[in-house]
């Protein structure tokens, strides 16, 4: 599954503020809210249902990356954002180390097969070391976008 298929454009951010892991959720899921993905009525149910999935066990996979998600009836289909955050902050990383590079993901409960495609895909791509460390770098969203399409077109996914 392409980036393009899930991530939203104008959600996507090359400048977190956030400092804790609350904050950093809360703060993309307000870029679905302004993109238009989510409504903001849902917003706060959707931050709390992320929040309850990282009770589970922390998304920080390690190597500066998180990939918080959940599913919530709110949506019709997978949506998806992207953020870098310069200075990183505790997300409570397998490693230990602060994350930076985080893919925020919300499904509809009903497309479990989405999902874990879009979740494979991430994965795939963040083993690159090179586009970790271009995608770190970004310094603008359009910068973002444009290492998502590179991505896309080298995966050959669909």
């Amino acid at each position: 599954m392409k980036f393009s298929a899930f991530i939203s454009p104008k959600a996507v951010k090359s400048d977190l503020g956030s400092s804790t892991k609350e904050e950093v959720i809360a703060e993309l899921v307000q870029t679905l809210v302004e993109a238009g993905e989510i409504l903001e009525k849902d917003r706060d149910d959707i931050i709390r249902a992320i929040m309850r999935r990282e009770e589970l066990g922390s998304t920080g996979i390690g190597r500066g990356v998180a990939v918080p998600h959940t599913k919530h009836p709110s949506v019709t289909k997978l949506i998806g954002t992207v953020g870098v955050s310069s200075t990183g902050l505790d997300f409570e990383s397998l490693d230990g180390q602060k994350a930076s590079l985080f893919f925020l993901l919300v499904s509809p409960p009903d497309r479990p097969g989405d999902h874990l495609r879009a979740l494979e895909n991430i994965s795939r791509q963040l083993r690159d070391d090179q586009f970790c460390k271009l995608l770190g770098q970004s310094k603008t969203a359009v910068d973002i976008l444009h290492l998502l399409e590179e991505a896309d077109r080298e995966s050959g996914a669909s």
